[in-house]
């Protein structure tokens, strides 16, 4: 008599993994319920990697880079169906006094923060204050691990490099902190406020009020010494240096004729490029973020979220996506990937974008009745972190 036919399953494991890359994340959930081999072969990170790469803030770039690495991609991908369905679980983890100085132009600390593993770094008043994320990820040790201070007045933004915090202030200086260590340096950088700063390559740009970027050294030797100063005729709000660290960009207040949007050579200080032609007077950019050496984002107080590929044109935004009840966008920040997240200037709205879609996907508004903008966020793979006028809060989306 014949014998009978094995199964699927008894077939050598690498054409197993074969067969089952055919399928979606539907099927593989199935298949995981046949038998435990099959259990164990569906959930394997390389045949969830090609679904992950098409969901949302699932941890891998356009390039197919992993930025969550260790994560196990299946529950990425399970996550990801939250993040576009807006299911999450919202909590407000810390808060803060206003301040309140009568010479101020604003009444409200507009906080800045930066996530670094366990870590969230969040600016309040004159500190840059160190926070030990919860083992769930949700919530923030009651007080801070670290603080670096050093400005005389608020600062106004920082980055985290390397080890290395750098933060511009108020008082028009810069100060850069090694987080693991005592070392610290500050140097005077402009003549009012420093609302924006970068560090990469060895090198700071900064931004300011007074209407000029620089460029500092800090090699040895040269620590804030500076290399460039840039006119550039207008407030700067935001600036960031290209991943390949030849050039940078500036977002100014667009209250003159020339584009806010300009990207500048970051050896010689010369003027490069203008983005767009296009922008009606006090169109000012607040936030800029490059993806890749080519792809930037920027918002501001024009309402748009505009994509840029400078490779195709630097006349004309590649996409935009527009805020829907005409706020003003504050800050915004993208996975590199397909979402995009950005925060409005009324009511602590974050709004959730799918670049595939030309409409919003998904809102949570995290401050009634009292209006906030929500100054900064950051998010991970699980949670999204929002800073206010007055508080932090986190989406959980790891929630049900």
């Amino acid at each position: 008599a014949a014998s009978p036919p094995s199964p699927l399953w008894a077939l050598p494991e690498e054409l197993l993994l074969l067969i089952c890359s055919y399928l979606d994340a539907q099927a593989l959930g199935r298949l995981a319920q046949v038998c435990r081999r099959l259990r164990s072969l569906s959930s394997r990170d390389v045949l969830w990697r090609r679904i992950a790469r098409g969901c949302l803030n699932s941890g891998f770039t356009q390039l197919g880079t992993d930025l969550a690495a260790g994560i196990p991609v299946k529950e990425r991908v399970k996550v990801s169906q939250n993040w576009r369905h807006g299911r999450c679980r919202r909590e407000t983890v810390l808060k803060w006094k206003c301040k309140q100085v009568a010479s101020s132009s604003s009444s409200f600390l507009m906080p800045w923060m930066e996530l670094d593993g366990e870590y969230l770094y969040l600016s309040q008043a004159e500190n840059i204050q160190a926070y030990h994320l919860c083992a769930e990820g949700t919530g923030l040790q009651r007080h801070p691990q670290a603080i670096f201070s050093g400005h005389q007045e608020d600062v106004c933004r920082f980055v985290l490099v390397n080890s290395h915090i750098v933060s511009g202030g108020g008082d028009g200086s810069i100060v850069l902190h090694k987080i693991h260590g005592s070392y610290s340096v500050k140097f005077s950088a402009h003549e009012q406020e420093v609302n924006c700063v970068d560090f990469q390559g060895g090198l700071i740009v900064s931004g300011s009020r007074d209407r000029t970027a620089k460029v500092w050294s800090l090699s040895t030797g040269r620590v804030g010494q500076c290399l460039h100063t840039v006119q550039t005729e207008d407030r700067v709000w935001s600036i960031a240096i290209s991943p390949l660290l030849s050039s940078f960009v500036t977002g100014t207040a667009c209250c003159g004729h020339t584009s806010p949007l300009r990207i500048w050579d970051l050896e010689s200080g010369q003027l490069l490029t203008c983005l767009g032609t296009d922008f009606h007077r006090g169109a000012g950019v607040l936030d800029v973020f490059y993806e890749t050496p080519s792809l930037l984002l920027s918002c501001g107080y024009d309402t748009y979220i505009r994509y840029w590929d400078i490779r195709t044109s630097t006349r004309k935004c590649v996409q935009e996506w527009e805020e829907p009840h005409d706020s003003a966008l504050y800050c915004i920040r993208s996975d590199k990937n397909h979402m995009i997240a950005s925060g409005s200037s009324y009511y602590g709205v974050v709004r959730l974008w799918d670049k595939r879609q030309t409409r919003c996907l998904q809102s949570f508004h995290l401050s009634s009745p009292t209006s906030s903008p929500v100054y900064c966020l950051r998010f991970s793979t699980t949670h999204l972190y929002a800073a206010l006028a007055s508080a932090l809060h986190v989406l959980d989306f790891t929630a049900s």
